[in-house]
């Protein structure tokens, strides 16, 4: 009996309905896909992470011993907790010509599209493979996707080329901003808050070296050295802070988290060298004079490169020629796509849905958008 064909809509609604949050597994999800391949007689490989919670799954469809194109995509989802939802975040909702649920946007609109070719990749006579590229843990610093790209050309065969499929509304992107990640933990000694002499704020200090980070960060606006972005600079912003016991007791601890955001031209090492060297000679003599064993430690929690695609880049021509589009474009958002080019393998993003979407309550894509995706594909199939 040969396999039922399936619309991207009616994928997207299976897809929807797992919920891979990325503090969840997306096992679930990713046995639903081995087993919907098998169906068509595609074998799959996973990549598991170290936890046993996630995997990436790789496939290939067409001949082996060349190089192919990849499509790529990442299986988890931000959180839902604290947004106001008009649906069932994990029910893929219709309402006029928007679909309402959970990743819909980002990234399982793409992934829909990719997995519902499938029969019809698996129809032609391709001159190339097409290799299926599904991720986890995008959303928590492009974590996942490292492990399976370190097996390309290893134990998995590898691509030519990469299209990650990131919401650009269909429009090719060949550059985007990095992101790095800090976590900043001050400590400093308790005290009677009577008695702030005798004690080091935490709390304080931390706000000295979040005043230098505003410095810095209006430094970098004024530069505008990104004009290709929205907005057109490398931006820094902190986005936690956590410290403090009660009203009436100097702080012995400070914790808070910060990023930024950087266009290529930036010179990434300037910023964390900055401020480390304001934390080492401008906040902890003081701290360390009333308090010997104060700290500050910044850990670095992520970090993914920039994109900026080479001109001649085979990924972004291929693109623009199947899009049938003469202009790229740049975004101020992070993908797997740098890390894939940072390996070797040309790369570019262009994939349905609005970005403004993308971490919002009733995230949507428009029907349309699945529909200008599927016709992408069928010509990405024409061409392989």
């Amino acid at each position: 009996m040969a396999p039922q064909m399936i619309t991207p809509k009616e994928m997207l609604e299976k897809l929807v309905a797992f919920d891979t949050t990325s503090v969840k597994t997306n096992i679930p999800l990713i046995e639903f896909v081995e087993g919907y391949l098998s169906s068509h007689g595609i074998e799959s490989a996973r990549v598991p992470s170290g936890n046993g919670i996630h995997t990436s799954l790789h496939a290939v469809i067409g001949p082996s011993g060349v190089p192919g194109i990849g499509l790529s995509g990442h299986t988890d989802v931000v959180p839902v907790e604290g947004q106001e939802w008009a649906t069932d975040p994990f029910t893929l909702t219709q309402k006029g010509s928007r679909l309402y649920g959970r990743g819909s946007c980002d990234m399982k609109g793409f992934l829909a599209c990719i997995l519902a070719h499938v029969p019809a990749f698996k129809a032609r006579d391709l001159k190339v493979p097409i290799h299926l590229l599904l991720s986890y843990d995008e959303e928590v610093g492009c974590t996942g996707v490292r492990p399976m790209i370190g097996e390309l050309g290893n134990r998995l065969p590898a691509p030519r080329l990469v299209i990650v499929g990131e919401p650009t509304s269909m429009k090719v992107v060949d550059a985007h901003k990095s992101i790095h990640g800090f976590e900043t933990h001050v400590r400093g000694k308790e005290s009677h808050s009577g008695k702030p002499h005798l004690g080091v704020n935490a709390i304080m200090a931390a706000g000295q070296l979040i005043g230098e980070l505003t410095r810095m960060d209006a430094e970098l606006r004024a530069r505008a050295d990104g004009p290709r972005f929205d907005p057109p600079y490398t931006n820094i912003a902190v986005s936690m802070i956590d410290g403090g016991t009660a009203r009436n007791i100097t702080p012995k601890a400070c914790n808070f988290s910060w990023m930024f955001r950087s266009v290529p031209a930036t010179d990434v090492g300037e910023i964390t060298s900055r401020f480390a060297k304001f934390a080492e000679e401008e906040v902890l003599p003081a701290m360390r004079k009333v308090y010997p064993e104060a700290s500050i430690e910044t850990v670095q929690m992520t970090n993914v490169p920039s994109l900026n695609a080479p001109e001649g880049s085979p990924a972004v021509s291929l693109a623009l020629k199947l899009a049938e589009q003469n202009e790229t474009f740049a975004v101020s958002y992070g993908t797997e796509g740098s890390l894939f080019e940072q390996a070797g393998f040309s790369s570019v993003v262009i994939g349905p849905g609005d970005i403004a979407q993308a971490h919002a309550p009733d995230e949507f894509i428009e029907e349309s958008e699945l529909e200008a995706c599927s016709a992408f594909l069928d010509k990405v199939a024409d061409y392989a």
